[in-house]
């Protein structure tokens, strides 16, 4: 019980350091895709030029789109590399520090005129401004894929993801929102020229610098704080070429299907959520209240992210999906017509918010799931491949924002110098066009194309690692540091005494219901009907593979037998619950030593067959596999099996 209690507090500990890492990383992000192009249409530039200020924002949004655009391509092979990382850290923290580290950097460089270059030298000041913002996002690129690609290295089980999702979303809802409670409060703060409660370039300057260092130490704390959970699973025996990388996301369907859906979507959302503060400030004529609206967002925002698993279990996710979507549509209409309303604004800013975790957490969890979907339909895993997608199309629905947003602050006349007071009708008129209507267009696409073309649910799933599952034997004997030539030379003329590993009734392996064990497709071996749910070791080994279902175990024995002990039928529809596992994977363990305990009670309540299947997976390579015991009752520790290794004298196997 000790090992548990450890393992219990080492994820404790890595839950709370990725929540604080999503918060920093959000922090950065909001900043960046909200923030930013209000920095550089409102405050970069002296207003009494506004024909050449004009004209430099146009330049400059259309360079952060086109970069982006650029970037597009890059994404992937991003992917790939943290996919094909190996060091003592694992294959994220490295980009995650890196990342986190660089971007806060340059953020903090790219809030600023760059010591007056950009009137001194335009020229020179837009292509500083390019480099520095295209190392930037491919850093942040690095950073976000590897962040996020966490979550399917964690777990396989889909109840498990959306917890630790939804811890991390609690996180990073709360990161995304602080911002919008401080930028206003800590610009004027810093500000030498308060500009009507806009502030100065200072000010701005200053927010930067403290969004990028509090963003750079949650990457940090993620780095010192989680723990990357090994798998055979998650082990590939070839690498994804680069050339293949953009062939091994089109040929899952799902995925692209999802990726279409939500790329319209998240640029829907934020272009009207950059255009909030946009909104406060020239409609409104008060952006010291945007601090208000983003308060009540943070705190509702939690809640509305605790509700995911809750929501998702009782409709499913598809439902919840479409739930969201009609709430922001409505809410979008309200905001619309809301004018100088404040309680208004408010309602229909917080309505539209609200959803918005929701959708993202739908979202995430497909595409985790599109990892499993991936490698079951083509035999190979990608995980930060296939999670580059996310970030990837946030950034295309970024660059279409930036486009949106600068386009429409010029032609409103919302630009440096301008006031609540100076802004036509005809110039609110277009504004809200490119808050509401263009945004509201493009998510109603993507939902029909959601409903029309994304299938993958929590059900098929289930059923896709239940199949992944099935074939885990087959990474046991290829996995490991040894091969089977140097374990079988090392335990040359030796015999393994295999004690039965649980209390029951002794049941012929051909008479189990479940085919895939009593075909001998899993190994050769026996099975117990349990009367106890504890589950020892039975022999001296080390802990091959464990599940995240917590319903199986592999086991290598010191004289190189490989072993799969599987509780239940079906029970990996069960997410874990009624199992405790008392090991990890790498543990060295001696016979009779507990590994794992289950209630009997929840997999009969759940409607599973509770029989216990013991099956040596490297059967083949054994020369004599001998029957102790074959009928009645058996308690754990008593001989069954009687194994006797390879006669390696002439270099060859004997097959049984």
């Amino acid at each position: 019980m000790a090992s548990n209690s450890m393992s219990t507090g080492r994820r404790i500990t890595s839950r709370l350091s990725y929540s604080f890492g999503a918060f920093g990383h959000d922090m950065f992000y909001a900043t960046l895709s909200t923030y930013f192009m209000i920095f550089i249409t409102s405050h970069l530039f002296d207003k009494s030029s506004s024909a050449s200020n004009d004209k430099m924002i146009f330049y400059i949004t259309f360079i952060i789109g086109a970069l982006r655009i650029v970037e597009l391509l890059i994404d992937p092979f991003i992917g790939n590399a943290i996919d094909n990382t190996n060091s003592r850290w694992g294959h994220f923290k490295p980009w995650i520090l890196a990342g986190g580290t660089i971007g806060s950097v340059i953020l903090a460089i790219l809030f600023s005129n760059m010591l007056g270059l950009n009137e001194s030298n335009p020229l020179m000041y837009l292509i500083v401004f390019a480099v520095l913002y295209i190392t930037m996002d491919i850093f942040y690129s690095f950073k976000d894929v590897g962040f996020w690609s966490m979550i399917p290295a964690i777990s396989f089980d889909s109840a498990e993801r959306e917890k630790t999702a939804t811890f991390a979303r609690v996180g990073s809802n709360i990161g995304q929102n602080i911002v919008g409670v401080i930028v206003m409060p800590l610009v004027i703060f810093f500000s030498i020229n308060k500009n009507s409660g806009q502030g100065d370039l200072r000010g701005w300057f200053m927010f930067a610098v403290t969004v990028g260092f509090i963003s750079w130490f949650s990457a940090v704390i993620v780095a010192m704080g989680t723990k990357e959970n090994d798998s055979l699973l998650r082990k590939n025996t070839e690498k994804t070429r680069l050339r293949d990388v953009f062939k091994v996301l089109a040929r899952n369907d799902q995925l692209m299907w999802l990726s279409l859906t939500y790329c319209l979507y998240t640029a829907g959302i934020q272009i009207t959520n950059a255009s909030q503060l946009y909104y406060f400030t020239y409609i409104m004529g008060k952006p010291g209240q945007y601090s208000i609206l983003m308060s009540i967002n943070m705190v509702v925002g939690i809640f509305a992210v605790l509700t995911f698993p809750p929501l998702a279990q009782k409709f499913s996710r598809r439902n919840v999906f479409f739930a969201c979507i009609a709430t922001m549509l409505v809410a979008m209409l309200i905001f619309a017509f809301a004018g100088s309303n404040l309680l208004l604004v408010l309602i229909a800013a917080v309505l539209f918010y609200i959803p918005q975790p929701l959708v993202f957490l739908v979202v995430l969890m497909i595409i985790s799931d599109s990892v499993e979907y991936g490698q079951l339909k083509f035999g190979h895993r990608d995980e930060s491949l296939t999670l580059a997608v996310r970030p990837l199309l946030d950034k295309l629905g970024g660059a279409i924002s930036n486009w949106v947003v600068g386009a429409a602050a010029v032609l409103a006349g919302m630009t440096a110098g301008a006031t609540a007071s100076s802004i036509s009708t005809s110039g609110h008129v277009t504004f809200k066009l490119f808050m509401f209507g263009v945004p509201a267009l493009l998510m109603l696409i993507g939902t029909f194309i959601f409903f029309k073309k994304v299938t993958l649910d929590e059900k098929e799933h289930a059923e896709i690692v239940d199949e992944l599952e099935k074939t885990w034997h087959e990474h046991l004997e290829t996995g490991g540091e040894e091969s089977m030539q140097e374990i079988e030379k090392k335990v040359s003329a030796t015999t393994t005494s295999y004690k039965s590993p649980i209390d029951g009734a002794y049941v012929n392996l051909a008479d189990v219901s479940d085919e895939n064990f009593s075909s001998g497709n899993m190994g050769k071996g026996f099975a117990i009907k349990p009367t106890d749910g504890k589950v020892y070791a039975p022999f001296d080994g080390t802990v091959e593979a464990t599940f995240p279902t917590r319903h199986a175990i592999g086991l290598r024995s010191d004289t190189g037998i490989l072993t799969l002990i599987h509780i239940g039928i079906g029970t990996v529809k069960m997410q874990g619950t009624g199992f405790v596992q008392y090991v990890q994977k790498g543990d060295h363990v001696k016979q009779g030593q507990e590994l794992i305990e289950f209630w009997q009670p929840a997999i009969k309540k759940a409607g599973y067959d509770d029989t216990v299947m013991i099956v040596v997976t490297n059967f083949k390579d054994i020369k004599d596999f001998n029957y102790i015991k074959d009928a009645g009752d058996v308690t754990h520790g008593e001989e069954i099996l009687n194994l006797s290794n390879p006669d390696n004298d002439d270099g060859q196997s004997t097959k049984s």
